[in-house]
């Protein structure tokens, strides 16, 4: 067959031409062994237990921003001079983005202490690695050539804004493709008119919005502030996160204490237990299938903590998330007095106790000026006599967002939620 055609429910027919090299590429890089990992591998983690319908892979993301790269590059090449290698490179940087995320995507990073982006670049640098193989057999200079892509030091810095920016395609695709699966609509925006209106500033090097997009590249940056707050911060999915965490802990304090804890002898899960890290092959032998069946095995475990937490977790018995909405001078003696409600109730604080932040930093959706220059926003003013601006200069919408936005809930079990509520409005 000379071409391939992916049905998608974002962008309708995906279109690989596989009887030109670069589409043979592309097709082989799809069939490699890490590319396929991603079907089986959550593009939304444990959104499921609050959305349902959130059932989409890494793969069919990454497909996704495979074909916006494909588009935006197309437009921009009709426009401004891009070289055939440069325009492969960001292609296949594009397909392959995420190949370095762990099971369940962002959780096990947190627990593993460990970056996918680390184990992307690896991928495509380590020879031996079915993507390795295949940059290499396209061409000598096509490993180097994506890697620096993910590194930040790619020869041309606005084509590498594709992949990786404030406006790039991960951030396109992903918005419209988890609103629709989530059955939410706040991650909608007008990507027609966010792609007609990108634009290569030669003399800078780097991406800009012309004039006629700013709306659109508004309702853009406002969509995914939505989307964090709606549906990447839900409390059901925050506190699945957070029971997934605890029995894995769990899991790991019994092995490393020489306590007995089922697991597959010889596997990758024997490292993650021992806390030794992950080796590139190790990593991407994982999915989310390897973390669901030792659960699966964890709930008839001897242990009381670990076979709760792993029922807990497979029947959706989650903890209930409980907002902090008072003067912050009083949440440190509140969590206390919470924390001793569960410890007095038979639960280990230890495992059944957690203070959720989002990290110790407000969440800024777009920082502007205080972000690395690959991360701001450029746009064009006016029509007449146009000029080039950050755009929070020029937006009151986009300064808006900038103030950031922070959670801070505390999680435990539902045993004690009345008790807890009740301590909230003494």
């Amino acid at each position: 067959m000379s071409e391939r055609n992916y049905r998608d429910a974002v962008h309708n027919i995906i279109r690989v031409d596989t009887i030109t090299p670069e589409g043979s590429l592309i097709a082989r890089l799809i069939d490699t062994p890490e590319f396929q990992r991603l079907r089986r591998i959550r593009q939304l983690g444990l959104a499921y237990f609050a959305y349902q319908t959130a059932e989409h892979s890494r793969f069919t993301h990454s497909l996704g921003a495979y074909f916006l790269a494909t588009r935006l590059l197309d437009r921009l090449a009709s426009r401004y001079k891009i070289s055939d290698e440069d325009r492969i490179a960001v292609r296949v940087a594009a397909l392959i983005h995420d190949l370095g995320h762990g099971p369940f995507s962002h959780v096990m990073e947190t627990i593993l202490g460990f970056h996918h982006e680390n184990f992307t670049v690896a991928c495509v640098e380590t020879e031996g690695s079915g993507i390795n193989d295949v940059l290499r057999s396209f061409s000598s200079d096509m490993v180097s050539d994506v890697a620096s892509i993910f590194k930040g030091d790619f020869r041309r810095r606005a084509l590498a804004q594709l992949v990786s920016s404030q406006l790039d395609v991960d951030r396109m695709d992903y918005l419209l493709r988890d609103s629709l699966m989530t059955g939410v609509k706040y991650g909608i925006y007008d990507l027609e008119w966010v792609l007609k209106s990108i634009e290569i500033s030669e003399a800078d090097d780097r991406l800009f919005v012309s004039a006629r997009g700013v709306y659109a590249v508004e309702d853009y940056l406002q969509a995914r502030y939505y989307m964090f707050r709606q549906v990447y911060f839900h409390r059901t999915l925050r506190a699945a996160e957070t029971v997934l965490k605890s029995l894995l802990r769990r899991a790991i304090d019994l092995f490393r204490s020489a306590k007995p804890v089922w697991h597959a002898s010889g596997t990758p899960f024997e490292s993650i237990l021992s806390g030794r890290q992950l080796t590139i092959d190790e990593h991407f032998s994982l999915d989310d299938t390897d973390v669901l069946f030792h659960i699966k095995q964890w709930q008839h475990s001897d242990d009381p903590i670990l076979s709760d937490l792993s029922r807990s977790f497979l029947n959706r018995r989650l903890f209930k998330a409980f907002d902090l909405d008072m003067p912050e001078a009083e949440r440190a003696e509140f969590v206390q007095a919470a924390r001793r409600i569960v410890e007095k109730h038979g639960f280990d604080p230890t495992y059944y106790f957690f203070e959720d932040t989002a990290g110790n930093e407000p969440y800024f959706f777009y920082a502007g000026g205080q972000s690395d220059p690959k991360d701001r926003i450029y746009v064009e003013t006016g029509f007449s006599r146009p000029e080039i601006q950050e755009i929070s200069e020029i937006s009151p919408a986009v300064r808006g967002l900038q103030r950031g936005y922070s959670i801070h809930r505390i999680c435990f079990p539902g045993d004690v939620r009345d008790e807890i509520s009740a301590l909230y409005h003494k």
